[in-house]
């Protein structure tokens, strides 16, 4: 299983590839800055899995979502909150590349399953406590 990352250390990484990360790249044809359905065009042999937001000790996390105001699941400024539903099922990905860091987890449905990918950005990562 690839190596759990709390908040602290999601935004830490992300801080670190955003620094790195200056220059156009193939990975951002596509904008992603809320989640997508991955496009065809991103190359997943540029990407390698970094870490995930699943913890091992929560074989069940919860299906709750953590948007504020009126941000919606789909909203490019929705808050990155790794203990809330998508989040808590993701694997984080860097580009190759550029060092970019992407979210991916498989959305699964009655009659689908949807591959979906959101670039992790530094300044919506929030650390929300679960309520009790």
């Amino acid at each position: 299983m690839a190596q759990y990352l709390n908040a602290a250390t999601l935004l830490e990484l992300a801080r670190a590839a955003e620094a790195r990360a200056t220059a156009p790249c193939a990975c951002t044809k596509t904008p992603l800055d809320g989640w997508q359905s991955q496009p065809l065009s991103l190359d997943e042999t540029r990407f390698d899995e970094i870490g995930t937001l699943l913890p091992e000790d929560d074989p069940e996390p919860t299906f709750s979502e953590y948007l504020p105001g009126k941000t919606s699941y789909w909203s490019a400024d929705a808050p990155i909150a790794p203990r809330y539903f998508p989040y808590n099922r993701c694997a984080v990905w860097q580009c190759s590349l550029c060092g970019r860091l992407y979210l991916r987890y498989t959305e699964g449905g009655g009659y689908f399953v949807d591959r979906r990918v959101r670039a992790v950005i530094a300044g919506l990562i929030e650390d929300v406590p679960l309520p009790a």
